[in-house]
Formats: C-alpha cells, structure tokens, sequence
C-alpha cells in the first residue's frame, strides 16, 4: 500500500512541477529549447516511475525495501549518494562518480572488476557528454591538473 501511497503523490508533485515550469522562459532566446525544457522532462520521469509504482503495487508486488534483506542495501544506497554529493565538488565528477559506482555495484552483486570498469566508463562518458557537448560544466576536482596537460 505504500508504493501506492508513494506513486501517487510522485504524480502529483510531477504535475505541480510541470504547472510551475510551464511559464519558465528566458528573457533573450540563447537556445532553441529554452529553461523549462529539463523541469519538464524531470516531471515527466517522475510521473512515469510514480505511475510504475501504482501499477506494480497494484499488480500484487510488494515494495523493493521490504523485501528480505533489501532495507540494509537501500539504506547503504542511500548513503552513497550522501558521499558522492559531499565529495563531488573536491574529487570532482569522474571520480566521484567512480567511487559511488563501487558500492552501489557490489551491493547488486556486481565484482569489483565489473563496478570499477562501469564506474571509469560511465564518469567519463557522463562528462563527456554534459560537459563538453551538452555545455553543462562539471567539476574536475583533483584531475585538474591532468585535464590542463591533456588540453580538456
């Protein structure tokens, strides 16, 4: 019952969102697809997973986190996202990201070969892709250094 509980105010407050966003707009066009496109899509996404938690907890599945021996691992999830926030603007993105993606990987039963390989991957194709053609900056943190010898 909680998952219901929970999907349906995910789509409420996704909706609440979109009402807010939907004046958003810059004072000079800068872009094509202007400020309130990624509040927009935020909503959207949150509608779509509360509306999957309607649907699942309706079709009879219990909630993730009650199932035997899942609140340890969503509790130390959650924790890793704590790290990552505190430890992103001093490591920067990439090994921030690196060093989230080991424990979550290993606590979905990952080995540490496959977690930190998907953790390199995934921090630099991530910022690749936001900082150098989405023009989202990111921190670099530590690898400052590396990243001025390389030209980045």
């Amino acid at each position: 019952m909680s998952d219901r509980i929970l999907g349906a105010v995910a789509i409420l407050v996704a909706a609440a969102m979109a009402v807010a966003s939907w004046g958003y707009a810059a004072p000079v066009e800068y872009e094509p697809v202007g400020p309130r496109a990624f509040p927009l899509l935020l909503a959207a996404l949150m509608a779509l997973c509360g509306a999957w938690l309607v649907l699942r907890s309706a079709a009879g599945e219990g909630p993730f986190f009650m199932h035997a021996g899942n609140g340890p691992r969503v509790a130390l999830c959650a924790a890793a996202v704590v790290v990552y926030a505190i430890l992103f603007q001093l490591l920067g993105f990439i090994l921030a990201t690196v060093l989230m993606a080991l424990p979550v990987g290993r606590l979905f039963g990952g080995s540490w070969k496959q977690c930190t390989l998907t953790g390199i991957v995934l921090g630099v194709a991530l910022y690749i892709l936001f900082d150098k053609l989405l023009d989202v900056v990111l921190p670099v943190g530590v690898l400052k250094p590396v990243f001025a010898q390389i030209g980045l």
